[in-house]
């Protein structure tokens, strides 16, 4: 094994007892970062920070939220985003804090640890959607140095929006994404579960085939499906044979009836209605700026929408608006699903733009203090 990085911890965390919880676990607050970059985002970015502000007012209901803005950004983020959202100076290339920020990790201990990733901009120079993304690479080191806590430093090239776990054991994921060559090359299935194992502490990986039609980060599985609790995983769906999403959503379906998590249940399947389709406009798409640095943004494009996009706050799920059409019944099947929780739907659609959603554009911190029994130990349960 080589040496650790320069300021990374050795060894792997699994081996140090340590994994990541489900996000539906206790949480101690959200992380989010702030756009600004106007060759992703239209009208200088004025538009998408206002949905992002809504989105961080929105969380803070349910639990802290902090968000990091690059210093000439201050003033704007401060000026929209409520007083009880702090802020901090984080450099960054682009605002997705689900795949450059850190994956946390407990350990039954009153602390926490963080997992940093490599970062290629979702594919590097073969795909990848801008360049160069150096900074983003450093955002997982910027953020555990601010609350003081170690890291790990990964082997590979994964996004966060990458991964769904359930905490007992179970990672979800699409073999369109994760073992995509533009992220790792010549990664072998069998090579990548172990990794997962040694980084997240899973002991059962469950692999869908593909993730969203036209979804520009390769079929993040945070677009398709997700653990809703133990046992229970969220679909995408739609009933319109036509639609490319249709093959798609049947082809995960089938794969989840057939599976079993780590601890050996059958999954109970929650289908979600699929937005749209929806398209960008030709206003919206006169409204960015092109660079040759960044994916072009053109009307008529499809847009990758998903319901599933929503994130988990303590007591709430915020979920994301995106079509009037749909809204209300993805609203009610979530309610339905978790009836323990507040539904709270914000609009979407000008994160939706830049390539992603709510789930993308947070991070959730996992509370340290919340009771948690180690995957696979005799206390974790059972079929």
């Amino acid at each position: 094994m080589s040496a650790p990085e320069s300021g990374a911890l050795a060894g792997t965390p699994a081996a140090d007892g340590w994994w990541m919880p489900a996000e539906f676990e206790p949480h101690e607050r959200c992380w989010m970062l702030w756009p600004e970059r106007p060759d992703n985002w239209r009208e200088e970015a004025g538009p998408a920070q206002a949905a992002f502000a809504a989105v961080a007012a929105a969380i803070a209901r349910f639990e802290p939220v902090s968000v990091g803005v690059s210093a000439p950004q201050l003033a704007a983020a401060r000026a929209l985003l409520p007083a009880r959202v702090a802020l901090h100076v984080v450099a960054h290339d682009d605002c997705w804090m689900r795949d450059v920020g850190p994956t946390y990790l407990v350990s039954g201990r009153p602390e926490l640890r963080g997992v940093h990733w490599r970062f290629n901009a979702w594919g590097g120079l073969d795909g990848g959607l801008y360049h160069p993304w150096d900074r983003d690479e450093r955002v997982a080191i910027e953020v555990l140095s601010h609350e003081g806590r170690a890291r790990y430093r990964a082997p590979i090239v994964i996004e966060g929006g990458a991964i769904h776990v359930d905490g007992q054991g179970t990672a979800l994921l699409t073999e369109e994404c994760v073992l995509n060559p533009n992220r790792n090359p010549g990664m072998t299935r069998e090579r990548m579960e172990a990794v997962l194992r040694d980084y997240l502490g899973v002991r059962h990986c469950i692999w869908l085939g593909l993730g969203v039609y036209n979804d520009e980060t390769d079929g993040h599985i945070d677009n398709l499906a997700c653990f809703l609790g133990p046992g229970r995983v969220c679909l995408i769906w739609t009933d319109d044979r036509a639609d490319p999403q249709y093959e798609r959503s049947r082809a995960a379906g089938e794969r989840l009836r057939a599976a079993r998590d780590a601890l050996g249940r059958r999954l109970e399947i929650i289908k979600l209605p699929m937005p749209g389709p929806l398209y960008m406009t030709a206003a919206e798409a006169r409204g960015i700026r092109p660079s040759a640095s960044c994916k072009p943004r053109r009307a008529a494009e499809r847009l990758a929408a998903s319901y599933v996009n929503f994130y988990f706050a303590n007591g709430g799920i915020v979920m994301p608006l995106l079509d009037p059409r749909t809204d209300g019944q993805a609203a009610e099947t979530l309610r339905r699903a978790c009836p323990d929780r507040e539904v709270l739907g914000v609009p979407a659609r000008e994160i939706l733009l830049g390539g992603g959603g709510i789930h993308c554009i947070t991070q959730q911190v996992p509370d340290p203090r919340a009771a948690r029994v180690r995957p696979g130990s005799p206390g974790a349960g059972g079929p």
